[in-house]
């Protein structure tokens, strides 16, 4: 499912990205990349903002929808 439908509170594992090469290098680096765990804070208004790691991230509409979760 997209992170964006994601339950909020509960940790995830991140299954799939589908974005440009830039884009998931950009992400790897702030700690999204696959089999990596997320939890949703809050998904309003088309953003989310997560958990990834140990600090808090809030992604856009367009890359949240393009993050596969399971």
């Amino acid at each position: 499912m997209p992170l964006l439908l994601a339950p909020v509170g509960r940790e995830m594992k991140i299954v799939r990205i589908i974005l440009d090469e830039k884009t998931k290098k950009h992400l790897a680096n702030l700690g999204i990349m696959t089999d990596s765990s997320i939890t949703v804070l809050s998904s309003s208004g088309g953003s989310a903002v997560c958990i990834v790691k140990e600090g808090r991230l809030a992604l856009d509409k367009n890359v949240a929808s393009r993050i596969y979760v399971a």
